[in-house]
């Protein structure tokens, strides 16, 4: 496994450092990080020859340049910075000690991305006024870089840790002070008043400025309240002609408050926010107001929850009641059937032996569908659950229990992998990882199915077959194996995934599995769907980057998620969209978008799950299960 690690031939003082595959936390688009300790951590800089950089020679030079002022600019880092920011400790050399080539850093230990808590599947568990908390903890700390003439400059969701409430900024070395600016973005997060004088997205025409660390932090508080950033939704103006770019609307200051732009359905309504706040937003976004964040407006955001509808809001009075839920009627030649519907939340649900199941929290309670009581408690962040027949299955950081009648009959230790326990079922069998072994239920105990890389592996079940995959330096690697016999083929041709790895997750039919990778490349994200047959072959693929009018974009939404809340059905994939259901089928080896079911629009967004069912389909959402049957 050493041997496929990149520019391992680092040293602290003369000591060598010994890295291993499994020790790896993660990479960004210009290092990759370490577990050097249970408190430390090591950040490699990847160098001009590293693969990520292949065939790109402007790119390569870039990476030269940089490393190159790295070498003065990490010996001048500011000390006193906040204790917040994750900031060099010791420089990491070449065998001679000339060159540096990282640095050791604090280990922030079981924290999340910042970007995960603008997805509200992942919020789960997570009230908003926690979020607010994270905000002003942040806030403080970017008031406090600025007191010390210090910019973040590529500031984004990606460089913010969260642990017990409390915002980590890492990625230090890129910061902006003295004669040492910050050279990199991320265009989502680029505040326009910095782009080139051409007003190109893609180039970074200005010097950053505290005002731009204010801008990004503005469009990551919005993200995080209403699950939209400023410019999401469609653009869709009467004349179809007259609908601009991404682009062009973050040009024309489009945002999806505009009456032309179509707003995302899976989002909180904007009036969920005061209306103190909401201007503050329309301010910035749309004219260009700039300066620090008022913290007073997170400091007056008290969200309280509806007593009605259950639903989260920081005004006076509940504006959920007033929309009500969707309510059922026919569409065309489409009907649909209001299934169950809640004032908690629909935590799980599954079609196994012929009948819909799923877990339903309400008021401190689990409660499986039949009404049955399966446990009592608080919803934990990062809970994770699955049924499997009547058996209900609970997962919290690296403890599985199964709970039947009330009652736990089974407990499972499992290794987890960016926080969540590798562990899968079906309908007839269990699989886990742990301690690097690939696990499987058995009629006489459990069963070793296969040897893996401990904590860099995610495995995926399906009716037959299961999935899986890992990642040691550039190299990606999946198996697959049969649900029955648990047989293994760890040959499965995989195309290279470059620059940060932001999700994996795959949904599988009886025959097929649909891979989704997506990553952020020198700040874009892009997006891969690779199909791979149940023997290990792969038969189609397709990829896009954001920006790009393709169905992967479509898509992006629930693309961090992770459980993808599509259905494979047969040969083709059926997907929820704020536009309706889509069909995708592989024809040869492209992946094309046959079909938009209009008709589903009214009952389906880009968050909610597809579950097939016998000639028709149930649309989950988080309080409502509907039935959808074409008549």
């Amino acid at each position: 496994m050493n041997s496929l690690l990149e520019n391992t031939d680092v040293y602290l003082g003369r000591q060598k450092i010994q890295l291993k595959p499994q020790d790896r936390l993660g990479q960004g688009g210009e290092a990759e990080v370490y577990r050097l300790s249970s408190t430390l951590a090591l950040k490699l800089f990847k160098q001009p020859s590293h693969p990520d950089y292949q065939g790109d020679l402007a790119l390569q030079t870039a990476v030269e340049q940089r490393l190159a002022l790295y070498q003065e600019k990490l010996k001048q880092f500011p000390q006193g910075l906040p204790e917040r920011v994750v900031v060099p400790q010791s420089l990491v050399h070449d065998r001679q000690g000339q060159v540096i080539r990282g640095y050791t850093m604090p280990l922030v230990a079981n924290a999340d991305l910042l970007f995960r808590y603008g997805d509200r599947r992942f919020r789960q568990g997570i009230r908003s006024q926690v979020v607010v908390a994270i905000f002003q903890d942040l806030h403080q700390t970017l008031h406090q870089l600025h007191q010390h003439q210090v910019v973040i400059g590529d500031f984004n969701d990606l460089n913010v840790l969260v642990k017990d409430q409390q915002a980590y900024l890492i990625d230090a070395d890129s910061f902006q002070f003295g004669r040492f600016p910050c050279c990199l973005f991320t265009p989502r997060f680029l505040d326009p008043l910095c782009w080139d004088t051409q007003g190109q997205l893609g180039v970074l025409g200005k010097a950053y400025s505290p005002d731009s660390d204010w801008y990004a932090f503005t469009i990551m508080l919005m993200q995080c309240l209403l699950f939209v950033d400023p410019y999401g939704g469609i653009h869709a103006p009467s004349a179809p002609r007259r609908r601009l770019s991404p682009i062009a609307r973050i040009q024309q200051r489009l945002t999806v408050f505009h009456p032309e732009v179509r707003y995302p359905k899976p989002a909180l309504p904007p009036q969920t926010l005061t209306d103190e706040l909401l201007h503050h937003f329309h301010q910035v976004f749309e004219q260009d107001r700039r300066g620090p964040f008022p913290k007073t407006l997170l400091d007056h955001l008290l969200w309280q929850t509806c007593s009605s509808c259950g639903q989260d809001y920081a005004r006076s009075t509940c504006p959920h009641c007033g929309q009500g839920q969707l309510t059922p009627t026919p569409v065309g030649s489409l009907s649909a059937t209001l299934v169950f519907q809640t004032q908690g939340q629909i935590l799980a649900a599954s079609y196994s032996q012929g009948k819909l199941g799923w877990l339903e929290w309400q008021e401190e309670q689990f409660t499986r569908e039949d009404g049955t009581p399966v446990l009592a408690g608080p919803l934990l962040p990062q809970m994770h659950c699955s049924l499997q027949g009547p058996k209900t299955w609970i997962a919290q950081g690296e403890k599985v229990l199964c709970l039947e009648q009330g009652q736990v009959s089974q407990c499972l230790s499992v290794s987890p992998y960016r926080g969540k326990p590798q562990f899968a079922v079906n309908d007839q069998h269990t699989y886990w990882l742990e301690q690097g072994l690939l696990w499987q239920d058995g009629r006489w105990g459990p069963v070793v199915r296969g040897e893996l890389l401990d904590g860099q592996t995610q495995v995926w079940i399906g009716p037959s077959f299961g999935f899986g995959c890992y990642r040691v330096g550039h190299l990606q690697r999946a198996f697959v194996f049969e649900a029955s016999t648990g047989r293994l083929n760890d040959q499965i041709p995989l195309s290279p995934s470059l620059g940060q790895i932001l999700q994996t997750a795959c949904v599988l039919s009886p025959r097929l599995c649909w891979l989704f990778i997506t990553t952020q490349i020198h700040g874009r994200r892009h997006y891969t769907c690779q199909v791979i047959t149940a023997q290990g072959q792969s038969i189609a693929q397709a990829d896009c980057a954001e920006g790009e009018s393709h169905w992967l974009t479509q898509l992006a939404p629930a693309l961090v998620m992770d459980n993808l809340p599509f259905a494979a059905v047969g040969e083709v994939l059926l997907a929820p969209t704020d536009e309706g259901i889509i069909r995708i089928e592989h024809q040869g080896q492209q992946l094309v978008q046959t079909k938009t079911f209009t008709e589903t629009e009214p009952w389906v967004n880009g968050h909610c799950s597809l579950i097939p069912g016998p000639q028709g389909l149930w649309v989950v959402h988080p309080q409502q299960i509907l039935w959808l049957q074409l008549s």
